[in-house]
């Protein structure tokens, strides 16, 4: 594809390394122009649930498209939406009450900020600045950059982003600095703190424990803090429940989804708040009214499928499957950590890491060659720098979880000693 005008995203084009076209895909597999049969060992960028092609969530897209594909959401309605709408309330904890449709993780970040400040603008408070972890990724549109660590991801953009509180991550043995940090930046009287709860992706596959996350949102409450959750990657059972939060008995003041909430079919995004957050922009004030939309807001056949999505949650046994995969990577990430070339073997739910010892960070030499090499063996992993992590569609087979186990332990005793 070297003649293609496209410009991919997070790609260096001038490497000149190979773009696979896929074909179609099906379960845990791509299938490419020249006959590959490819291990989606990432759930193509942490968004396939059930599996590619799903039929259940294929069939309500083909039949909404034939029916309404797109209205305007503003001042409009439409029956996908009311139905998700009250679908995702009835499962999601019910504090929260309203549902604001967005199209990405990014843009359901950019909306809970907004609510934030906007909160507190009508309620007549100068309450603006945010509060985030560190380590922390929400996405790459500003506001979500803004509220993201600081690296090469954004050093470009630099001019743009906003200033920020952080809160040093609770690494082991370390958790009591990252709540003193919190208290005092709370007590300081900030708009809102975001978090991803129990597991920092982008940023490294960093897992901190739920007392920690509950210990968070309770100092937050104490100081009338709003508390954000960034649910778009965790939610949707990747880390064992439907939502992370739920191991801290936790419940934010706006939850954002997105990736798994169309089995990750298609985009949509939600950004949920509590009623509280919905009422201060309520009234007669058409200046108090909550600015935000973008064209495809509420898609219909975006919202066909998530409702799809949360008919499967409903009438399958997903949360078995999900148990039984975290099961059956736990059984081969033990053997995998014994190799003596990895480091900081972790697991939470379906989601597996490890490091690979010597050069750290993304921009190491030992990340693109782990990308060549699994891709070589007809594996789709992403490590991030001498990180890898599997995290697959909960349908995958042993066989399967067989070839990414034993590929990973091949790349130790490959590329361990390179840099």
């Amino acid at each position: 594809m070297s003649d293609s005008p496209v410009w991919h995203p997070f790609t260096q084009h001038g490497l000149r390394e190979p773009i696979p076209l896929v074909t179609h895909a099906e379960g845990a597999a791509l299938y490419t122009s020249d006959g590959r049969r490819i291990v989606d060992a990432i759930s193509s960028w942490w968004v396939t649930t059930h599996g590619h092609a799903n039929p259940t969530i294929m069939a309500a897209i083909a039949e909404q498209a034939g029916t309404l594909d797109q209205i305007i959401f503003a001042g409009w309605t439409h029956q996908p939406a009311e139905d998700l709408a009250r679908g995702l309330t009835a499962i999601m904890p019910p504090e929260l009450t309203r549902v604001f449709f967005s199209d990405s993780g990014s843009t359901s970040v950019e909306c809970a900020l907004k609510m934030a400040l906007g909160y507190w603008l009508d309620r007549g408070e100068d309450r603006h600045r945010i509060l985030v972890l560190e380590h922390s990724y929400h996405g790459d549109t500003i506001g979500a950059m803004s509220v993201g660590a600081r690296g090469v991801f954004n050093r470009a953009y630099a001019p743009l982003l906003f200033d920020v509180g952080t809160i040093p991550f609770p690494a082991a043995g370390r958790e009591q600095a990252t709540l003193d940090a919190l208290e005092a930046a709370c007590a300081a009287h900030p708009a809102a703190f975001i978090v991803e709860p129990l597991l920092l992706g982008a940023g490294g596959m960093h897992i901190y424990p739920p007392h920690v996350l509950a210990e968070m949102r309770r100092i937050c409450a104490r100081h009338d803090v709003l508390f954000i959750a960034d649910e778009v990657m965790t939610g949707w059972g990747r880390t064992g429940t439907l939502l992370a939060c739920e191991q801290a008995g936790v419940v934010p003041d706006i939850l954002c989804l997105s990736k798994g909430l169309t089995g990750g079919a298609i985009p949509l995004a939600v950004t949920m708040a509590t009623e509280a957050i919905y009422q201060a922009h309520y009234g007669t004030d058409r200046a108090r009214m909550f600015f935000h939309s973008s064209s495809y807001t509420a898609n219909p056949i975006a919202c066909a499928a998530a409702n799809a999505n949360l008919a499967i949650w409903r009438d399958e046994p997903v949360r078995d499957r999900i148990a039984d995969l975290a099961a059956r990577q736990a059984t081969r990430l033990e053997a995998l950590a014994r190799h003596p070339r990895i480091a900081n073997a972790r697991q939470i739910g379906t989601i597996t890491a490890v490091e690979l010892r010597g050069e750290d960070g993304y921009l190491s030499q030992i990340g693109p060659r782990l990308l060549a090499f699994f891709g070589a063996r007809d594996l789709l992993l992403r490590p991030l720098g001498n990180t890898v992590y599997v995290m697959p569609p909960y349908c995958i087979d042993d066989a399967d979880l067989d070839r990414i186990y034993a590929a990973i332990g091949e790349a130790c005793d490959r590329l361990g000693h390179e840099s």
